[in-house]
């Protein structure tokens, strides 16, 4: 059976061994288990990645519900990603990405805290479990078909993650710093839900990797040996060919970087949080709203543009973006409300994301262009 290496490696964890998981490629199949696959392992107290999987980290992340993640990269040995430095990194067949949403633990059983700072547990070779939740690990993986993705969720020992291709909903409170509390639904998505967001173009609909590409992950990494530029780290073992000069590869702007310019910061958050829907070829394509990094500023971007298929989401307001007004705007609009039904972005989010509001509020009262108003 091809699994049972896996099996007997997670029997020794949970008995107190300490093992070493072996990372797989699995070209067919779905495996049952997270630890089918051998990324990672975790016996309950630490979660610890498995050798040759490094984890790395976005200049700016997709915002879900305040969730923190841990994210991780994995070649079989003989193959490298390509660099392209607009898109995504050309991974190889074999390739394995995954993602482990996780929260801080709150008082009871079902709070999760609300932070914006590196969370409780955090280490560089994986996580101490002792004041954190998991809750899913999204696996990616490319197979000679394309990539498939699968959704694992956490068992309540955090010893491993159970396959779950139909989603979930688990019914959390989400505590903020200050004290508050607010219903917390965290949707697990399915595998179909997973294609909606990584199935970048709507003419091919292939699904692809996001968050891995140059500019996203051009920054530094605090890894065990030391902190290191993460492209130049995936090039010095071997899984990425073709890497420039660092100091010529694009460079997305953190969101919360209060040093860096206002519309950097402001075009790094939309192009991670809406861009995979909002781009030429994209889902949203109908929109006519284009928030890539490298739309041009006008009619696309939102300025001054008139809503074509917003349907009920426009909040009553006139144009995307009402410059020196974010309170006109409908992109504010769209990302303050909650409504299920015409929240931006679609999946992912259940609750406001007021850092981000907060900037892109900023970012629109700056602006000085006048649209121009029928009368």
């Amino acid at each position: 059976m091809r699994w049972l290496p896996a099996l007997c490696a997670l029997l020794l964890v949970a008995c107190g061994g300490q093992q070493t998981a072996r990372p797989s490629f699995i070209a067919e199949g779905n495996p049952p288990a997270l630890s089918d696959w051998g990324m990672m392992i975790s016996n309950g107290r630490t979660l610890t990645l498995s050798e040759g999987v490094l984890p790395y980290d976005l200049n700016t992340p997709l915002f879900s519900d305040y969730a923190h993640k841990q994210r991780t990269i994995w070649m079989p040995d003989g193959v490298a990603a390509g660099y392209r430095e607009g898109e995504v990194l050309d991974f190889p067949v074999g390739t394995v990405i995954t993602k482990t949403f996780y929260y801080p633990r709150g008082e009871a059983a079902d709070e999760v805290l609300q932070t914006t700072t590196q969370a409780p547990g955090w280490r560089a070779d994986g996580l101490d479990l002792a004041d954190i939740r998991l809750v899913e690990t999204r696996v990616l993986v490319h197979r000679e078909t394309g990539w498939v993705a699968l959704p694992y969720i956490w068992n309540e020992a955090q010893t491993d993650a159970v396959l779950q291709r139909a989603g979930d909903l688990q019914h959390l409170t989400l505590v903020s710093e200050d004290g508050g509390r607010q219903p917390l639904p965290y949707a697990v998505p399915n595998a179909n839900q997973c294609a909606g967001c990584h199935a970048i173009n709507n003419t091919t609909r292939q699904i692809q990797p996001i968050g891995p590409a140059a500019r996203h992950i051009n920054r530094d990494y605090a890894y065990a040996a030391g902190s290191q530029n993460q492209l130049v780290a995936l090039s010095e073992a071997g899984y990425l060919e073709g890497l420039p000069a660092i100091e010529q590869a694009p460079q997305a702007a953190v969101y919360t970087d209060t040093a860096a310019a206002l519309n950097d910061r402001a075009r790094s958050y939309l192009d991670i949080n809406c861009a995979h829907c909002h781009n030429p070829v994209g889902p949203a394509d109908t929109s006519g709203l284009h928030l890539n990094a490298d739309a041009p500023e006008g009619p696309n971007l939102g300025l001054c543009k008139l809503p074509i298929a917003a349907g009920g989401g426009t909040g009553g307001r006139r144009f995307g973006i009402q410059p020196g007004h974010p309170e006109e705007s409908i992109l504010v609009y769209r990302l303050e409300i909650t409504d299920p039904g015409s929240l931006m972005p679609e999946l992912g989010r259940s609750v406001r994301h007021e850092e981000g509001i907060a900037l892109i509020t900023e970012w629109i009262a700056r602006m000085e262009t006048q649209c121009r108003t029928a009368g």
